[in-house]
């Protein structure tokens, strides 16, 4: 395994994803500072040493600190890393700005699409940043920022199409507990992260009415081919949905205990309305407006998503959960391998 040099890394974002990822790039020895937005967040982490509202449990190194302004953390940095809600990200990247010059390496670790413009979040930082699309690499994969941070074995995607870019960023975040691949094909990867959400919404909404594994699977399975779809549309490559940011997230969200979105269409899928779900809890449901701009993207491009299109009924249209399923299963019949490719 190699490590690669000691960097000054500035960390955007300190929820429970950003902070995670602190916590690891300080472990590898790297002089890190991480923006929160909150001022209280900043003190937990620098008087205590805990984040306990968005990574409880997890002590984190006496070398983190936090801070809430902007030139603390992006002054004098050789790489940034932006770990904020996908809807937030280009008001914050537009904040550090000032720090990046054209050696200055950019990390998206967010997931998701923006809503107003329908841009995967590597163009948002390329723009806001104005630097090229080969400076920034996104971090992606089953990566639960609960079990990263206790140092469980997880392994996760950086993507650039600039391939020595992405080995650098494979040297900074590789670890004995945190394994890295490299893969050229960004917008997949992207991709897969964002819709992932989605699909684990429906997995939620499912369970929430009493579905099971049945059910899941092959949700998960025929949202897999939405992602294909959608994303050799756009350009990407299909085998990247079998790998760790497309399935493997997939899995990991739509399954896995941990997951915002899948808690949230639980709760949807046993009658709760949406607003009151979203407005229950301090995170990010990323699934729903990712959700929104999936289905126009899909309507713009032509591309069909089925499931895509009757979570957006749920949520924007008070479709009910039961009716979503029943439209779902009373689809026209069809090969499975139809427009799978």
């Amino acid at each position: 395994m190699k490590i690669g040099k000691r960097m000054k890394i500035g960390v955007i974002g300190a929820g429970g994803w950003g902070t995670a990822l602190a916590r690891l790039l300080v472990e590898n020895g790297h002089q890190v500072r991480l923006w929160a937005y909150e001022r209280e967040t900043a003190a937990q982490i620098n008087d205590f040493h805990y984040n306990p509202r968005f990574l409880p449990g997890v002590e984190l190194p006496s070398a983190l600190k936090a801070s809430n302004d902007p030139d603390e953390v992006g002054e004098g940095r050789e790489m940034l890393v932006f770990a904020v809600p996908s809807q937030w990200l280009r008001n914050v990247a537009s904040m550090f700005k000032p720090y990046v010059s054209s050696h200055t390496l950019v990390v998206n670790a967010g997931k998701g699409i923006e809503v107003e413009t329908l841009k995967l979040l590597s163009t948002v930082l390329e723009e806001e940043l104005g630097v090229p699309s080969g400076q920034i690499v996104t971090l992606s994969g089953p990566n639960h920022s609960e079990e990263v941070g206790k140092g469980f074995p997880s392994a996760t995607v950086v993507a650039s199409p600039d391939l020595k870019t992405a080995e650098t960023i494979q040297d900074v975040f590789i670890s004995s507990y945190f394994r890295v691949y490299t893969n050229p094909d960004r917008t997949g990867v992207e991709l897969g992260g964002a819709l992932k959400n989605v699909f684990a919404l429906a997995a939620g909404i499912c369970e929430g009415l009493g579905y099971e594994d049945n059910t899941k699977a092959a949700l998960i399975t025929r949202g897999l081919a939405e992602m294909r779809r959608l994303g050799e549309k756009m350009g990407a490559l299909p085998l990247t949905f079998s790998g760790l940011s497309g399935l493997g997230d997939l899995f990991a969200t739509a399954a896995g205990r941990h997951s915002r979105n899948a808690w949230a269409g639980r709760e949807i899928g046993r009658g709760r309305k949406v607003h009151e779900v979203l407005a229950s809890t301090a995170f990010v449901v990323e699934g729903v407006p990712t959700t929104k701009a999936a289905y126009r993207l899909g309507e713009k491009l032509g591309v069909e998503l089925p499931i895509i299109a009757v979570v957006y009924r749920v949520l924007f249209e008070g479709f009910s959960p039961q009716k979503a399923v029943e439209a779902l299963m009373s689809r026209d019949r069809r090969h499975e391998l139809e427009r799978l490719d």
